[in-house]
């Protein structure tokens, strides 16, 4: 829980190198992935799509690599955003252009690697997806105490704080049944307890964060590297940042957050997206946001969105995907074009009329619903159409949800009587399905 009060963000460990020191490194962990992402900028046909196994072959060869690196490599350009995949083409991304002159481009880098260590590490094939899961939520703590140790720490140590911390994440979890409860049935034999799985699971998080280059392994020891101990800074600055959060949305849902947001201007409110999304999972964070989008309230819907674009890179692909989802898609494919460097002035032009119509009426539908009605009334000049009829006409034919109300309470809320008419009767036509 927060108390309210501020508190002063953690200072870098001592010994920290400078940002061109860890920039160095982070190149070197990464520098593999580039050769291989520059290899397919420049020998590959532009837009080929992912690495099949006859041009892992080609690029072995060219690169004095293995197939197995090669594939590795290729794995580790995606997940740093050396490369990016569009549709089935794959592009250099911004960051492999910017590799050589911006450091912090290579940081930014390095650090989706960091959060992806459990993709470049896959989890053993034999355990629960809920049981890694688990574990994957566990590991900051494994991380905060090898920091807070400033050397190595024994492997039992860690397992001690990863049984702890799972064992808490079960009893945050547990569900207590309220009202008559059926008569006890002989339970199923046990399962092997979770503890048993926690060992080798340990080891498997261990060997992850080493093939990224956050920690290195000794005879029953683990060690943070330098950028390793950059990164557990940089998350519990995060989370020191999230302690502040003026607004108190930390603990909410992503529902809740959003809707604590709607009233701020855009820069606290970015704030209040990273003080949440700082206290979670990527993963889990990106989903959330998502599940509140597809719900019904468009002004969540959009803020949403603008909570995904502080988490960057590493929600790309789940926004991707959710650009084959026709309540999502405008806003998906705005995310991207902005996420792929154009200008958000000049994204829109990533949209087919229609798509930019039904977005239209989704956000008309959220000044209505939490707006004034001068705004609504104002909301028409950004119209693509340019005048009204036009508008009327395609808003019925792109068929929004919510085409009735916005019509209904844009006619309301316009001063001029014969252009209020003309809208009333369109919702009047929408509504009984007439022309």
């Amino acid at each position: 829980m927060t108390d309210g009060r501020s508190r002063p963000a953690p200072r870098p460990p001592e010994g920290t190198p400078p940002p061109a020191e860890l920039a160095r490194q982070a190149r070197a962990v990464l520098a593999d992935a580039v050769r291989i992402a520059r290899w397919a900028a420049g020998d590959r046909d532009p837009g080929a799509g992912p690495l099949d196994a006859a041009t892992a072959e080609r690029a072995a060869a060219a690169l004095e690599l293995t197939s197995d690196q090669v594939r590795a490599g290729w794995d580790r350009a995606r997940l740093a955003g050396l490369v990016e995949l569009h549709g089935t083409a794959v592009r250099p991304g911004w960051r492999l252009q910017a590799w050589d002159r911006d450091d912090s481009a290579v940081q930014r880098g390095w650090v989706a690697l960091f959060d992806a260590w459990s993709l470049v590490h896959p989890a053993p094939e034999d355990v629960a997806a809920s049981t890694v899961a688990e574990v994957v939520e566990a590991v900051p703590q494994v991380l905060s105490l090898l920091q807070l140790s400033a050397g190595p720490v024994l492997v039992p140590a860690l397992l001690d704080l990863l049984r702890q911390r799972v064992a808490e994440l079960h009893e945050e979890r547990c569900e207590v049944p309220y009202g008559p409860q059926p008569a006890p049935v002989e339970p199923p034999a046990p399962e092997p307890p979770a503890d048993d799985l926690l060992p080798p699971l340990l080891d498997w998080a261990l060997e992850g964060l080493a093939a990224v280059g956050a920690l290195t392994l000794g005879k029953g020891q683990a060690t943070l590297t330098p950028l390793g101990n950059w990164a557990v800074w940089v998350k519990l600055e995060q989370i020191c940042v999230a302690a502040q959060s003026p607004a108190g949305n930390i603990e909410q849902s992503a529902e809740h957050m959003l809707r604590g947001c709607a009233r701020l201007t855009p820069g606290p409110a970015r704030a209040e997206y990273r003080a949440w999304l700082a206290a979670r999972t990527v993963g889990s964070a990106v989903t959330e946001l998502l599940a509140v989008a597809r719900g019904e309230d468009a002004l969540l819907r959009g803020l949403a969105f603008e909570a995904l674009r502080v988490v960057g890179a590493p929600a790309e692909a789940e926004v991707r995907a959710a650009a084959t989802d026709s309540s999502l898609r405008p806003y998906a494919l705005l995310w991207l074009a902005e996420y792929e460097g154009a200008d958000p002035e000049d994204a829109a032009e990533v949209l087919t009329r229609e798509e930019s119509t039904w977005l239209w009426v989704d956000t008309a539908a959220a000044v209505a619903d939490h707006g004034e009605s001068e705004l609504l009334v104002r909301h028409l000049d950004s119209a693509v159409q340019g005048n009204v009829p036009a508008l009327l006409d395609e808003i019925r034919a792109v068929g929004h949800p919510r085409t009735v109300q916005v019509l209904v309470a844009l006619a309301a809320a316009h001063p001029d009587p014969a252009l209020a008419k003309a809208v009333r009767r369109a919702a009047f036509q929408v509504h009984t399905g007439g022309a």
